[in-house]
């Protein structure tokens, strides 16, 4: 097995919102990946007294054990769980009902011998290619379907969107948004290897256009995630660069925190 793994900061002068791990059980059989790209929070703290930091590390610390130690826990279980676990540890202190708690997307994966599973929530990206090569990306597409115009309004900065219908999921305070998860599984022996990444380094095909999810995870499969992260590093720093109009990042921030894991399995 080969597992590869990058996270980094968008900000260097900010702490990593994302969270990534992979888990292997002490049995040597089977494993499972977390990539969770925590939220930003509005200026006044969102009613929590803690960082997005702290929220990603609490609740990918706890999938990362669910996944492993309990494998016959459904992922979507595992997902309340944690989501349950985490909000408990700050119930007393922090206004969880506020629309943005602390929060972040998610994607996971485990396998077996026999089966690999799969969760995603809002906009991570989890990739499967087959023995013969082919790739099948894992999408939640509902942010991804809202409306331009609706993404720059108030109600989207201020959360009025978030775990709603009409909106888009993401892993907050309340567990049956696991429910929303885009979930499934496939046989184990029709993946050959998987990559999971935040929204930060799918830019590479998202936002930049570099090449489709195949071509992607070839980059990714022959030169690494390092490889990846660094050229939406460089496509972030040159649109724009001359002074004109940014082509591809318009009013996006010019770097978000990008994490991307590999795994052949």
């Amino acid at each position: 097995m080969r597992t590869e793994l990058v996270s980094r900061p968008g900000d260097p002068d900010r702490p990593d919102e994302d969270f990534v791990s992979v888990g292997l059980p002490a049995c040597g059989q089977g494993g499972s990946v977390v990539v969770l790209d925590g939220v930003t929070p509005p200026p006044d703290g969102g009613g929590c007294l803690h960082s997005v930091p702290w929220f990603t590390a609490r609740l990918g610390g706890a999938l990362t054990e669910l996944t492993v130690s309990a494998p016959d826990v459904p992922l979507a279980e595992a997902l309340s769980l944690a989501i349950a676990r985490t909000a408990a540890a700050h119930a007393e202190t922090c206004d969880l009902s506020h629309p943005r708690t602390p929060q972040a997307t998610v994607a996971l994966a485990r396998w077996s011998a026999e089966a690999v599973e799969y969760l995603v929530l809002s906009d991570a990206v989890l990739l499967l290619a087959a023995p013969d090569g082919a790739v099948t990306p894992v999408l939640d597409d509902r942010l991804a379907r809202l409306p331009r115009g609706l993404l720059r309004s108030a109600a989207y900065v201020d959360g009025s969107l978030r775990n709603r219908e009409g909106g888009f999921f993401t892993a907050a305070a309340d567990p049956a948004v696991a429910a929303r998860a885009v979930t499934g599984s496939v046989p184990r022996a029709g993946v050959a290897a998987l990559a999971a990444l935040s929204d930060g380094a799918a830019r590479w095909t998202e936002t930049f256009r570099e090449g489709d999810w195949t071509d992607l995870f070839a980059l990714v499969r022959a030169r690494g995630v390092e490889a990846l992260v660094e050229r939406v590093r460089e496509l972030e720093r040159a649109d724009g660069a001359d002074g004109s109009a940014r082509v591809f990042l318009g009013t996006a921030k010019t770097h978000d925190d990008a994490t991307a894991v590999y795994v052949e399995l």
